[in-house]
């Protein structure tokens, strides 16, 4: 019997800022992914989820003398910060990238993080899972167009936005936990209103898992 082949999916943690829901909200993500390859009942390909956080390589706006498409075959980085980022995003063959919305778009940090790179993520695929008070439809939207006609990688066609909950009691004119996302905490109703979600995550995680079978099927070129 043949052995398994094993995909690996970087987990992306999009917001670097100090006070941010970010990693709470890629551990919710993590959860329904690791529960639908639980139920998984083809063998041949595995799937291991692995988490990388843009805000602990500490990039600062891009800073190279050498533009991404060119490295490695014609030039490389001198910086250790975008070398290490380069090398990380090389490992795996698929992201699942979990990005806030600020201001109505992808949120500079982000933007930053994929504008180091180009041959690390070429023709492979994306999940783009958003979150914001009215689920981050733009951030989502202005990721895909930088992923899909900027770097030519594949992002698949699903995209689960996640809302915040309009609860009470309004603070600042904001609703609840909008108002603890301000301070670092993911509230639990839009917790409990993000279960309606998974069936969403799980369906894009769904076209995810299908492009990398099919690219493991592929006969080299």
């Amino acid at each position: 019997m043949a052995e398994a082949t094993t995909k690996k999916i970087a987990i992306i943690t999009g917001s670097t800022r100090a006070v941010r829901i970010g990693p709470q909200v890629a551990k919710f993500v993590t959860e329904v992914l690791e529960a639908n390859l639980s139920e998984a009942t083809d063998k041949a390909v595995k799937f291991s989820l692995l988490q990388v956080d843009i805000a602990s390589f500490k990039l600062p706006v891009f800073d190279e003398a050498v533009i991404p498409a060119t490295v490695p075959m014609f030039a490389q980085f001198e910086h250790e910060h975008s070398r290490a980022w380069s090398v990380e995003m090389s490992k795996y063959d698929g992201y699942v990238i979990v990005t806030a919305e600020y201001n109505i778009g992808v949120p500079a940090a982000v933007k930053n993080a994929i504008d180091y790179l180009f041959n690390e993520i070429k023709g492979k695929p994306f999940l783009i899972i958003s979150y914001g008070i009215t689920g981050g439809g733009s951030a989502s939207d202005g990721l895909q167009k930088t992923l899909a006609k900027g770097i030519y990688a594949h992002v698949v066609e699903t995209r689960p936005m996640l809302s915040f909950a309009k609860n009470e009691p309004f603070e600042y004119g904001l609703p609840l936990d909008m108002h603890l996302a301000s301070t670092g905490t993911l509230g639990e109703q839009s917790l409990k209103e993000w279960v309606d979600k998974r069936p969403e995550i799980i369906k894009g995680f769904g076209e995810l898992k299908e492009y990398l079978v099919k690219d493991s099927e592929s006969p080299p070129a």
